[in-house]
């Protein structure tokens, strides 16, 4: 019965990483966009007045993309903490069937 379970756990588990998988590299897509964004408005004020009020609002603009990529980064972080979590957990899933097998076979 422990090599059944074992086995639905690592079921369980593989799939649990490929959705941590997917949302990283959602995540890590959405950061190049956002840098690619904030590159174009770093290059359409090069030549703007500091004062003027197009600049102000690329400025307003800017800050908000550093933010939503601060925003981002935080939540790749949590999705690798996750999946690392999860990897440990599969090591010890492994270990345990393979524990589990020879004892089933032992006997």
């Amino acid at each position: 019965m422990s090599i059944l379970l074992s086995q639905m756990r690592l079921a369980q588990i593989n799939s649990y990483r490929a959705d941590l998988e997917y949302q990283i590299q959602l995540i890590s897509s959405t950061k190049l966009d956002l840098s690619s964004q904030i590159n174009e408005l770093v290059g359409l004020g090069s030549d703007m007045d500091s004062e003027s009020p197009e600049m102000k609002a690329l400025e307003k603009k800017k800050e908000r993309l550093y933010q939503a990529e601060k925003a981002l980064d935080m939540q790749l972080q949590r999705f690798q903490t996750q999946l690392q979590m999860i990897e440990a957990e599969e090591q010890t899933v492994k270990q345990n069937l393979q524990s589990s097998i020879q004892r089933s076979f032992a006997a």
